[in-house]
């Protein structure tokens, strides 16, 4: 037998030939965004982040913010270079912790080129560090970062991690959280899931919160000052955090009076939705000037505003029902926001049933009538809205007048299995508007096409109402439109403001 020896060298020089694919050409630079037509430079291609590690440092009185993010994520295709978002200044980016060249480009693109290429399919880590003033940043002409007389909040939409943390920041690309603040004493931290620990160190004090199932960059927020906190747990087990800014003013006991319900309404929820899907249960009031509120993963944000004419339960029940319909199941692409805001709002419609305050059809009814047929209202087309309608009115009530339409349709027993099925079958995951009118029409075994074109996607008041059968449906098959008594609950429904200050 004649043994062939190889030479170390030459075994060493085989086995890097092994490891490296044949052809540099597969190695391309991964896109500036991950492809949604209205925004098409949010996201990023060519990755998928798994996990995010943020451990951040805080100034209220100067606005600084320092951070070392740790991303692990997953190359989707042989990458050459890849982008992350992030507004604020960069001094230093490793790749498997090699450092990597990068540069800025536009408003929020952070252009990485590591020493060695990325292979599809291979586990990557990203470490990022960085600092600024998230309130001097502009992306698209306005900021997602509210100042506060002590501190500061990150909470908007369509997005607002690139003000705060480096991310691939975009829906489509969900991940797991951990973030850790550290603040002066005196001042607390808030942000998403729950919180594990708080540790104080020379006039310093670190706050450590964990998200443990897949969020969309946009939901995960941060907060900055001095709050109020109160916490409890639920028959479940659940952690209950709920957090107020010391100076609300006059609308403290509204707002108290309506987020400490929060654990409450999830319960109620869960009977029309399904298991709540997370870790944690709460919401938080900062004292800032704007007047929406917004569905922060387990945690939502309200404005003071929102309860400045009194408790306001209802837009609890709006971003709470959020959990299920945007944050469990998100979009695809923001055209696809009725499943997200039509859902939520049909919630508080469900919930003013509940009360006594008037049915879901009588709310139909009104919203319907509401809305003369030459409003541009009708103009708008819930299920693809363009970017500058995203969160228009009709978004909101004309996609809830097309939840009561399928529920006519379908009776109440197929309706309220779509509306439970439909959070289990996409759980944590991204879903279309077409998605949804195919898996109503499998649960209901009906052909569901025609109804929701016409609520969804026709640029005209409907022929007849979605309420059909009601009164105001037949005043109009009569030919004379009726004006329905104005329900009870419509004035807290319209209270909650549906406008996003960008």
């Amino acid at each position: 037998m004649h043994r062939r020896i190889i030479a170390p060298g030459v075994l060493a020089a085989a086995t890097l030939l092994l490891a490296i694919p044949a052809s540099a050409a597969s190695f391309t630079p991964g896109a500036p965004g991950i492809g949604d037509p209205y925004y098409p430079a949010s996201g990023n291609g060519g990755y998928d982040v798994s996990h995010y590690d943020l451990r951040l440092k805080y100034q209220p009185g100067t606005d600084l913010l320092e951070g070392t993010a740790t991303l692990v994520a997953t190359a989707t295709q042989d990458l050459s270079r890849f982008n992350l978002d992030l507004g604020l200044a960069v001094s230093e980016v490793r790749v498997n912790g090699k450092k990597a060249k990068f540069a800025k480009e536009g408003e929020q693109e952070l252009v990485v080129t590591p020493v060695t290429p990325l292979q599809k399919g291979k586990a990557v880590s990203v470490v990022v560090k960085y600092a600024g003033k998230p309130s001097e940043v502009k992306i698209g002409g306005y900021t997602a970062w509210a100042r506060t007389p002590d501190g500061g909040v990150a909470a908007q939409e369509p997005d607002s991690a690139a003000w705060w943390f480096p991310s691939n920041d975009h829906p489509l690309d969900k991940a797991t959280y951990d973030v850790s603040v550290s603040v002066p004493d005196g001042h607390q931290a808030i942000s998403n899931g729950v919180l594990q620990s708080q540790s104080s160190k020379l006039g310093w004090t670190r706050f450590a919160w964990r998200s443990n199932k897949p969020q969309a960059s946009y939901l995960a927020t941060l907060a900055v000052g001095k709050f109020d906190i109160t916490t409890d747990r639920t028959e479940s087990g659940l952690p209950v955090l709920n957090a107020y800014s010391k100076d609300l003013g006059d609308n403290d006991g509204a707002a108290r009076a309506s987020v400490e319900r929060s654990a409450e309404v999830v319960e109620w929820l869960e009977g029309v939705y399904g298991p709540y899907p997370f870790n944690a249960i709460g919401g938080y009031v900062p004292n800032v000037t704007s007047g929406f509120a917004l569905e922060t993963q387990t945690r939502p944000f309200y404005s003071p505003k929102q309860f400045a004419n009194g408790a306001n339960v209802s837009v609890v029940v709006h971003e709470l029902a959020h959990q299920w319909y945007g944050d469990s199941v998100s979009v695809h692409h923001w055209k696809d926001i009725w499943v997200n805001e039509g859902f939520a709002r049909y919630s508080q419609w469900l919930w003013s049933e509940k009360e006594g305050e008037g049915t879901a059809q009588e709310l139909a009814d009104y919203t319907y009538a509401s809305y003369a047929a030459d409003n541009p209202f009708w103009q708008v087309k819930p299920g693809d809205p363009g970017a500058d309608k995203q969160f228009d009115i009709a978004v909101y009530d004309r996609g809830a007048l097309a939840i009561q339409a399928l529920r006519n349709e379908v009776g109440d027993d197929a309706f309220f299995q779509i509306l439970r099925g439909w959070p289990k079958q996409y759980a944590y995951g991204n879903a279309k508007v077409s998605d949804f009118v195919k898996y109503a029409e499998k649960v209901s075994k009906k052909p569901l096409a025609e109804l929701f074109d016409t609520w969804l996607y026709e640029p005209a008041k409907p022929a007849a109402p979605a309420a059909a059968g009601s009164k105001i449906a037949r005043s109009y098959t009569a030919g004379a439109e009726a004006a329905p008594v104005r329900p009870k609950s419509w004035k807290k429904i319209a209270e909650t403001n549906t406008i996003h200050d960008h």
